[in-house]
Formats: C-alpha cells, structure tokens, sequence
C-alpha cells in the first residue's frame, strides 16, 4: 500500500496548468495536450476515501485506453498514447459540462429513487412494477451536470438545451455516440461472460469536433453483471454477481456513510484496502480475457514521471 499514487507534483516542460480530480490527476501542456495520470486514489459518493487502492490506477488507465482503440470506429476520441501503465496522454478538448450516463438495467442510485417513489429520471418516465437490476425495455439516457465541486445533479435533455448547456446540434451526436459506445461496450462485456449494466461517458470539442473523453467502460464510470446465473437470482430475487465499485458504496452505507454533510469516513483496514485491490484486478482480467501485469512500483512516481518525460520530448 506504501507504493499506491494518491498525489503527484509534477512540473513538465512547457506545463499549464494541473488539475486535480477524485480520482486522475490532468496536466495540461502547451494548450496542446492533456497528461492523464490515473491515481491510486478512490471515490465514493463524490468522496475521495482516505487510502490509495494498489494497482487501481493501472487497472483503470488500461482498460480506458483499451476501450478507446475499440470503439474508435464509432467515435473520434482524445488518446494518443499511454506511455506508461497508469498514464494517457491525449489532445486537450474543451469539455462539455455533462456526463452521459446510460443504463441498461435499474440499479444503484436509479434502484434507490425508484424505490422512494420516482418514477422519472431525468425526463425519463420509468414503469410501475419493475424490479431490482430489471432490464429496461431499450437503454436510457439521464444525464448528470458536472459539477466543479460537490455532488453532479441529474438533469433532463429539456433543461440542458433550455440552459444552452450544448446546443441541440451537438446534443443529438452526444446521443447517437452514446448508443453506440453503449451498445459495442455491451457487445464485448457478452463475449466476456459479462453484462454492462451502465457507464458514463464524457465528451469534449477541439477544433469544432466532438471527441470521446476521459476513461470509458472502467470499473469507476461503469458497473457490470456477471451473466451467467443473471436470470436465476432475478427470479429467485437474488442480488446479482458484479463488478464494479458498488460493492465499495454498500460497505460503506453499511457503516453508515452516504457522504453527507457531518458524517466520517469508516476507517478502511488494510484487509479491505487489498479485497479492493483484488476486486479491480479481477475486473480487468474478466473483461480483457487477459491475465493482469503488476507494473514494478517500487520507484512508481519516478517511472512515470521518466515515460510521460520521454514521450513529450520525443513530440515536441
């Protein structure tokens, strides 16, 4: 646990600007480019917990940039390179103010408004008598604003053209990019064995063109259900096999944290911290097929820093 990133203070050559997020620290160079360094960190309920998470940096940053060359037939996307193991680097775009959220099946947060009574997400009229993790008749769409600080708010397609937040010409290709990501994104999980149930995706402008931004399909903008055994537990009204961070989000609603104002951060002991661990591990084998390579991170932040320092010089 000593060797997880959960800061980095770098100072690139021709470096703008830093900006630090829950999870990924971003470098911008030159209004050229964006530095993209997948931290150890982990966040919940728009929370960053207090103990960096070994290797879910990797994880993250390898299944991002795998998902980014999979679908880069559907859409233009900002990667151009991952010159080490918890890095991307990729043109800077100027980013949209929304998170596409699509979901495939009623769960997590959609599960807890429904509960307590909603029955519209985002402008999204949802039925009576659906179950928990029930799949929808088609996916849907409910976007979420992005917020600088504090928690995103969901908002309805109306509002967001209401608000001039994306014009409508723009907003249209958000959504037909959505649907599509979502649909290659369930395509590959299927040969996996595995159900993607729901994700976010962001986008950005560079040059008057909408490009695909930040990670995609990854165990912290998405959740997955193993499909073997998906309908038995429905009809036994079983709670399904996934993979994805809710089990982290139960844990800590179970001691009672939902990241409201006054409450702690229950203390995570170093057993859980290495469950968590093992958890994005097995995410990352079960949707690659491949079998995980723990990168040497015994000099973590200096390697790093060496690869991302020999790709800038090598594109000046």
């Amino acid at each position: 646990m000593k060797h997880a990133i959960v800061k980095t203070d770098f100072n690139f050559p021709g470096q703008t600007h830093k900006y630090v997020g829950k999870v990924r620290d971003v470098y911008t160079i030159e209004g050229k480019y964006l530095v993209m360094i997948a931290s150890d960190r982990i966040s919940a309920f728009d929370v960053v917990l207090p103990k960096g998470i070994p290797y879910k940096g990797q994880v993250l940053n390898q299944i991002a940039a795998r998902f980014l060359d999979l679908t880069a037939d559907i859409c233009p996307n900002w990667k151009l390179a991952s010159p080490d193991p918890m890095v991307t680097i990729g043109r800077y775009c100027q980013p949209f103010p929304l998170e596409m959220i699509i979901r495939g099946y009623l769960t997590g947060s959609s599960w807890r408004s429904y509960q307590a009574g909603k029955r519209e997400i985002c402008g999204v009229v949802i039925p009576d008598g659906m179950k928990e993790h029930e799949r929808f008749p088609q996916p849907i769409i409910t976007p979420t604003t992005k917020a600088a600080v504090g928690h995103d708010e969901d908002i309805s397609k109306e509002e967001i053209l209401h608000q001039g937040l994306v014009s409508k010409e723009d907003y249209e290709i958000l959504e037909k990019y959505t649907l599509a990501l979502f649909k290659r994104g369930t395509e590959i999980a299927a040969e996996k064995g595995l159900i993607l149930v729901d994700t976010k995706y962001e986008f950005g402008k560079a040059d008057g063109r909408i490009y695909l931004i930040d990670e995609i399909h990854t165990p912290d903008s998405s959740r997955y259900f193993y499909s073997e055994g998906y309908q038995e537990r429905q009809d036994k009204g079983q709670q399904q096999k996934q993979l994805s961070k809710e089990f982290v989000r139960e844990w800590l609603m179970a001691n009672g944290f939902k990241g409201q104002e006054g409450q702690a951060v229950p203390e995570m002991t170093d057993t859980f911290v290495n469950e968590i661990s093992d958890r994005y591990i097995e995410l990352y084998e079960s949707i690659t097929g491949e079998k995980f390579d723990r990168g040497d991170v015994s000099q973590v932040l200096a390697r790093v820093e060496k690869n991302i320092l020999s790709w800038l010089q090598s594109n000046k």
